[in-house]
């Protein structure tokens, strides 16, 4: 189903106004930090966003247009090979240049540019398609950049906070489960609206009888764990794990800190006290997988996972930018599943450019599923897969248990 170009016109500019306006609570200086090689610094955001308009869409279907900067189509090219040679991600924060001065402007002409082919004469219907992802992918990049700015906000000696508003506190979810009974179920992209290509084709699956909770884990049911002496017992974690753990000496949950006998949470409301009730987030595959051979639980498949969302009703979530409802069933966490990312049956890619959007990920990454706090809002559904390495944590990553039913 093909949106129409005044639609997309509209999503398009929604879509810039808000990215912009994430960046608005940061300063020049947080805009160029690159304080890991997973994170990148916002102002590449705000110009591989740009670039992709540029290259995939204004570059093919309008007519004469012109790099805004040739050397763009290299420092803000974030892996595709087909289109040419592309900057090391882990070397995004050694360029100071182009400035963020030159990147507004640049985004700027890419909103005129695109604003033109949008209001002038017709849009082929690939193009509208192309557009359509582009859209989706400047939202997949809102998450990111909250996420890295999260990332670099805090790993500043000096306090600091992306928001000052302050955190309601959490209430004590209702321990609950809800059962699944054995049978074929669909999986997938259900033909409603906009999908990836990694959530395609729709298909039966096969599901043994089942139960999930219907909380999230919390901060309090890790701590738990942790103080049960939790990540030194080998015999919870997977091999690997132990090995991460091990060299990497993890003791506790990324953005947690003991300050004086006192667990304490970083978040972009800033440093607060660890509300035992929150929903536990930034925790990696190997944590969770550990945390569920204590609780001699496991974690689900994706499958059981899109099962379980599409039959929940979610609440509404408070306007914060950290997680505060265990009891949600969707739009707190994204939760690890114990999926290997791999292709559907009949799996088939993006055509052209965006050919190696999604596919060529499928190695060594789990599916999560779910969507988070900063997932934005239209750009969610259930069929959504989102992948991640096991060991990575600084996304809002948090924890759904399930069980068999015997």
């Amino acid at each position: 189903m093909t949106v129409k170009k005044e639609t997309l016109l509209q999503q398009f500019i929604t879509v810039r106004q808000v990215t912009l306006a994430i960046c608005s609570h940061i300063e020049n200086e947080d805009f160029v930090v690159q304080p890991s090689p997973e994170v990148s610094p916002p102002k590449w955001h705000l110009g591989h966003t740009s670039w992709l308009f540029e290259e995939v869409i204004l570059k093919q279907y309008k007519k004469d247009y012109a790099y805004f900067n040739p050397a763009f189509c290299v420092l803000f090219n974030s892996y595709y090979k087909a289109v040419g040679e592309h900057t090391i991600q882990s070397e995004r924060g050694n360029l100071s240049r182009p400035t963020v001065a030159e990147i507004m402007c640049y985004r700027a002409h890419i909103d005129a540019q695109m604003t033109a082919l949008l209001t002038e004469g017709t849009v082929a219907e690939e193009a509208l398609a192309l557009i359509e992802t582009s859209i989706h992918h400047e939202q997949q990049h809102q998450e990111l950049l909250y996420m890295d700015i999260k990332y670099i906000l805090a790993g500043n000696p000096l306090p600091t906070q992306y928001i000052n508003t302050p955190l309601k506190k959490a209430a004590k979810p209702i321990q609950a489960w809800t059962n699944f009974e054995e049978g074929i179920v669909e999986i997938g992209d259900d033909g409603e609206g906009f999908s990836y290509d990694n959530e395609r084709p729709r298909h039966k699956h096969y599901l043994h009888p089942f139960s999930i909770s219907q909380s999230l884990v919390t901060n309090g049911e890790f701590l738990a764990f942790l103080e049960d002496s939790g990540y030194t017992q080998s015999k919870l974690w997977l091999s690997q794990g132990w090995g991460w753990v091990s060299k990497g000496k993890i003791t506790h949950p990324f953005y947690w800190s003991l300050i004086d006998g006192t667990w304490y949470e970083y978040t972009l409301h800033g440093l607060i006290s660890l509300d035992l009730n929150k929903p536990l987030v930034h925790i990696s595959y190997f944590e969770a997988a550990a945390f569920a051979s204590w609780k001699q639980l496991r974690l689900p498949t994706e499958q059981e996972l899109e099962v379980f969302l599409v039959a929940s009703k979610s609440k509404e979530s408070e306007p914060s930018l950290h997680p505060t409802n265990a009891q949600t069933a969707s739009g707190q966490a994204w939760c690890w599943t114990s999926s290997q990312y791999s292709p559907y049956p009949k799996f088939k890619a993006f055509d052209g450019v965006l050919n190696e959007y999604n596919g060529k990920f499928m190695c060594n990454q789990f599916v999560l599923r779910g969507g988070c706090i900063v997932t934005p809002k239209h750009h969610y559904r259930h069929s959504y897969r989102n992948f991640y390495a096991p060991e990575q944590r600084w996304m809002f990553s948090g924890i759904r248990l399930a069980r068999d039913i015997i």
